[in-house]
């Protein structure tokens, strides 16, 4: 009930209708090629916001692998990129595969043309399920037909979650609703982290790591607090049949965020001409 009031609330107040550019129309936060000068600060939401002092993910690396390069979308507040950076290490110390980082977000942050409505104010990064591999594409964890995991899905997944997960600079992480539910029937032992684990639309060959907001940032805006325990109760709005119609257009709203133009703080407008 909670899953469906909120998203409810948030389609009827039109959280999802902001102005939105042609798909792939470049703006000055698009252009801009490096990060703003100035000490490290995230600024705004995650979905109307911007980042100065950004680092870049450094492209050479044994333990991770940037899968895009050509999209550019390697920028953050340093503390994603040490935190991309850490978990890769994590992952090559226990064998589990090389880190395959998708999209970060610009230099300046600020909303892209194309892509993603989030990834604004340097603190999410997409990461794959599969390990990076050279000219290798992202595998699909979920059979959606069967609503079930795909054959795909190996012991390393649980592994690679939980590890991102305990990082206490995470925030929440947004998963496919049938990742999820597999993990609430599979999990043994600590569950904790489960509850970083939100269920979202898509997210079925990648998942969206969000950090907290940093304490070098009083301007940047966190989202609500998560209600304790695993959060396996909450499943049933996103696999109940009878909200198959409701999440189809939910999804279809969620997708017209991206290239929109939301209003951003006015520290934004300054780090941009």
């Amino acid at each position: 009930m909670r899953r469906t009031l909120a998203l409810g609330g948030l389609l009827a107040a039109g959280w999802f209708t902001v102005p939105v550019l042609a798909a792939g129309v470049e703006s000055a936060w698009s252009r801009a090629k490096a990060p703003a000068t100035g000490p490290a600060q995230s600024i705004g939401g995650y979905s109307s916001g911007c980042v100065q002092g950004a680092e870049e993910l450094p492209a050479a690396s044994s333990s991770y692998m940037i899968m895009k390069p050509e999209r550019h979308r390697v920028f953050g507040h340093p503390l994603l990129i040490d935190y991309i950076k850490q978990l890769g290490a994590r992952l090559e110390e226990h064998k589990l595969g090389v880190l395959a980082v998708g999209d970060l977000g610009q230099a300046r942050g600020g909303p892209a043309p194309n892509g993603h409505a989030s990834h604004q104010n340097g603190l999410d990064v997409d990461l794959w399920f599969s390990p990076g591999a050279t000219g290798k594409e992202a595998e699909n964890m979920v059979d959606l037909p069967a609503q079930k995991v795909s054959k795909a899905w190996s012991p390393r997944v649980p592994g690679l979650l939980e590890a991102a997960a305990s990082d206490t600079h995470v925030a929440r992480i947004f998963v496919n609703a049938i990742i999820k539910r597999e993990l609430c029937q599979t999990v043994q032992g600590d569950r904790t982290w489960l509850n970083k684990l939100r269920p979202w639309f898509g997210h079925d060959d990648h998942f969206h790591v969000r950090l907290a907001c940093p304490r070098d940032s009083p301007d940047c805006q966190a989202q609500p607090p998560l209600p304790p325990g695993d959060g396996c109760d909450e499943l049933d709005w996103w696999l109940n049949a009878e909200n198959s119609e409701a999440r189809k257009r939910g999804n279809e709203s969620y997708g017209k965020r991206v290239g929109a133009q939301p209003k951003l703080p006015d520290r934004c407008s300054k780090l941009v001409r």
